[in-house]
């Protein structure tokens, strides 16, 4: 058998020794690198130009901006979203049809015939330079030359210039911290700049948008922080000992030790916020709704915001009103959808227990904010004209139009009573009490909770009271059943009179619309405790935002401050509620009630017991002022 292997063998060794001989010709040897120098795909099958470009900024800083462009473009708008959310994110790479590479709440502006343009702002992913978060005007907070103001000029002349086939006018629009660049832009607009969409828009982080509420501070953001600032691209969340929130929180004492322990010292804006936890110049140099009514620009802007946006509930409405307050209503519209924060741009068939007529986000999309850019952008005027203000009524299931906001013109005190009532009229002096623990502070959410459970974090300023009402910490107070609607149009105010055994402490006031016992239409609805506005107050502030002092242990205060803003009807049948707690955990971190200089950095020591007495009658009439439109003049 071997001796038959042998002819095999010879040739094998031949063959290998003549292609070892043979030497190889220039097309097989590679001195360079097999990557082009630029590669540019084929574009068989699209019908849509994707374009890479870095804009130079007045600085030669160079900003990554994505342009999409219909094949066959002419004469079209621009809409540009500047954004610190990765621009190449808006629009997938690798798809054939425009309409597709695009996220849902785009798809509507590609079929009405839009060039889409997306810029990553300074500092992040594909832009070059350095990025601060929400960088402040230029001025005493950022004395260098340029700001998200000169940058959205900069990139829209840029645009007008070098996108042959637009109509050399482009409208902004976005949401959240994309909705912050859209206010800087108006703060000294592009001529080409022709309107503008910020939608649920970072305002005054302090007051009542993401950072703080009222000086209480919003512990959620401390992933955001971790994923926004540790990288130029997106970074990690902290990291998890267990999976309730709550608990992780409790255990770690304060929001101050939790970013020590997580290497916050690294990140340089949450040193700032850290260091100035009182409404200083710090915040008020940043605070955009006095900007925007110091230079009120003359752009078509449609302020929209959800009225249970769980981020940005504030900034909208705060900086139309500073508008109309400086008469510059005309060119301003205020729009407040059944939304949780930034839910326009997605889907909204319903909202927690709420069931809309279609879909509530994308019939808005079509039938109200794109005919309002086209108005400006395409001078097509619409079949019907945006009205000053459009604001959605969760009771009728509708949108309500107001030629005016607010619609009430006085306050109407809701006093709490005692044996637990609420009524229009003063009762007898006396109070209630409960004693706040920090160590059981009441749940925003039942716990286990995560941050993390974006189903969950989305509704929770929907979710049912019921279980609360059980608390010893949480005080109820309850109307008789309505025999006649109550219309609420405007902002609520909570104003509360009250003492207690601490030297600080916090306020959550809510409004709650209790649903009868039975609702024949949706059964799981009977009983339902549903909040219709509600928020915290830091009591150090009750005197003074900017200088906070000590409460004085035992002496009755006032704290008044404003609610989010509602347009509904408590309908016969149906109850108010006012309920009234110290803690909001673990959204809002913990008042040790001990006054201390600041709480990111209070003691475990620190953290005491208090009792809480709540003043009613005249002594104290502690209430909730109502925006109550009688029922003659409410709208229909």
């Amino acid at each position: 058998m071997r001796h038959h292997l042998l002819p095999v063998f010879l040739a094998s060794t031949l063959a290998s020794a003549a292609l070892a001989q043979q030497a190889p010709d220039a097309s097989m040897v590679q001195l360079g690198t097999d990557i082009p120098a630029k590669w540019k795909a084929p574009e068989t099958g699209y019908n849509f130009a994707r374009r890479e470009v870095m804009i130079p900024m007045r600085d030669g800083v160079k900003l990554h901006t994505v342009i999409l462009v219909p094949h066959g473009a002419a004469n079209l708008p621009m809409l540009l979203e500047r954004t610190p959310y990765d621009a190449d994110g808006f629009a997938q790479k690798g798809m054939l049809n425009m309409r597709d590479s695009v996220r849902s709440a785009n798809r509507e502006w590609v079929d009405d015939g839009y060039i889409l343009v997306y810029q990553d702002i300074r500092g992040k992913y594909g832009s070059e330079g350095k990025y601060v978060m929400t960088r402040p005007p230029i001025g005493a907070l950022n004395p260098t030359k340029t700001d998200d103001t000169t940058d959205a000029y900069d990139t829209i002349d840029w645009l007008v210039k070098n996108v042959k086939e637009s109509n050399q006018r482009v409208g902004m629009i976005g949401s959240s911290y994309d909705g912050w660049t859209v206010t800087m832009a108006l703060l000294g607009p592009h001529p080409a700049l022709k309107v503008a969409a910020p939608e649920s828009p970072m305002i005054d982080g302090w007051m009542g948008d993401d950072w703080f509420h009222y000086g209480a501070f919003r512990q959620v953001n401390l992933d955001y922080f971790s994923g926004q600032t540790s990288k130029t691209g997106k970074g990690d969340k902290v990291p998890r000992v267990g999976v309730d929130d709550y608990q992780n929180f409790l255990d770690a004492g304060t929001a101050g030790n939790w970013a020590r322990q997580n290497g916050f010292d690294q990140l340089g804006f949450w040193k700032r916020l850290s260091e100035h936890p009182s409404y200083d110049a710090f915040w008020q140099g940043q605070a955009l709704d006095k900007f925007v009514a110091a230079k009120p620009s003359s752009v078509p802007t449609m302020w929209l915001q959800g009225l249970w946006d769980q981020e940005d509930m504030y900034g909208a409405i705060i900086t139309w009103e500073a508008l109309k307050a400086k008469g510059k209503a005309g060119n301003n519209h205020l729009v407040m959808g059944p939304w949780y924060h930034s839910q326009v741009n997605g889907s909204a068939e319903r909202l927690g227990p709420f069931k809309w007529k279609g879909d509530a986000s994308a019939d808005f999309r079509k039938d109200t904010l794109i005919p309002f850019f086209n108005t400006y952008l395409k001078d097509q005027k619409p079949a019907e004209a945006l009205p000053p203000v459009l604001i959605y009524n969760a009771s009728e299931n509708r949108w309500d139009k107001f030629a005016d906001w607010p619609g009430a013109t006085t306050l109407t005190p809701l006093y709490l009573q005692a044996d637990s009532g609420l009524g229009f009229k003063a009762a007898a002096a006396g109070e209630d009490s409960y004693v706040s623990d920090p160590a059981k502070p009441v749940p925003f959410l039942a716990p286990p909770m995560s941050f993390g459970d974006r189903s969950r974090w989305t509704t929770w300023l929907l979710q049912d009271q019921r279980a609360l009402t059980t608390r010893t910490d949480v005080l109820s107070y309850k109307t008789p059943v309505l025999t006649e609607a109550v219309t609420v149009q405007g902002a609520p105010y909570a104003d509360i009179y009250a003492k207690t055994t601490g030297t600080d402490g916090d306020f959550v006031v809510k409004l709650i619309d209790v649903y009868p016992p039975t609702v024949a239409e949706q059964p799981e609805m009977g009983g339902y405790e549903l909040p219709v506005s509600m928020d915290i107050f830091r009591g150090r502030y009750r005197e003074s935002f900017e200088h906070p002092s000590a409460i004085p242990a035992g002496a009755v205060q006032r704290y008044k401050f404003r609610l989010p803003t509602v347009n509904y009807v408590f309908k016969p049948g149906h109850r108010i509620m006012v309920q009234i707690q110290s803690t909001l955990f673990p959204l809002y971190d913990r008042n040790p009630q001990t006054y201390v200089p600041n709480i990111f950095f209070a003691k475990p020591e620190d953290f005491k017991k208090a009792t809480i007495s709540v003043q009613h009658g005249t002594a104290g009439a502690s209430a909730v002022l109502l925006p109550v439109v009688p029922a003659s003049t409410a709208v229909k």
